[in-house]
């Protein structure tokens, strides 16, 4: 019996919106930053707070890493209120909900971080998904992966 190939996981479907691409070039000491710019002209452009998700893939944000420091409970309980800007390690990408506006800053971490963010990054974005890195490396994940 012939088997009938299936569909790639990452394939949205036929409904799915695909949300713009930004890329903002930066080195991976310079990523925090540009991602940080790029929050405050989308909130001042008059993008929601509750709209913006934050990814890292090397040191975490210092949002990030003073509100852990209360405890997980507590952390997760501000991105469930999905009041403010959420900021967190791209590892705890799949955890994340969605929200309109994701923003990855590739500050580093093991050469894998940025390729197994971005497909999940781009899964989780609404309508918007800026990514502050290396376009090198950027690009060539988002031609192959995405």
């Amino acid at each position: 019996v012939p088997r009938t190939p299936q569909a790639a996981p990452a394939a949205p479907s036929v409904s799915a919106a695909v949300p713009q691409i930004q890329l903002i070039p930066a080195s991976a000491e310079g990523a925090l930053d540009a991602a940080e710019e790029a929050v405050d002209l989308l909130l001042d452009t008059g993008r929601a707070p509750g709209d913006v998700l934050v990814l890292t893939t090397g040191d975490l944000h210092p949002w990030a890493a003073h509100e852990l420091s209360f405890g997980e409970a507590a952390y997760w309980a501000q991105h469930d209120a999905g009041d403010d800007v959420f900021y967190a390690d791209a590892a705890q990408a799949a955890r994340a909900s969605g929200r309109p506006v994701v923003v990855v800053a590739v500050n580093g971490g093991p050469a894998s971080a940025a390729a197994a963010v971005l497909p999940v990054a781009l899964a989780r974005a609404g309508a918007l998904l800026i990514v502050c890195g290396d376009p090198k490396e950027i690009n060539s994940v988002l031609g192959a992966g995405v």
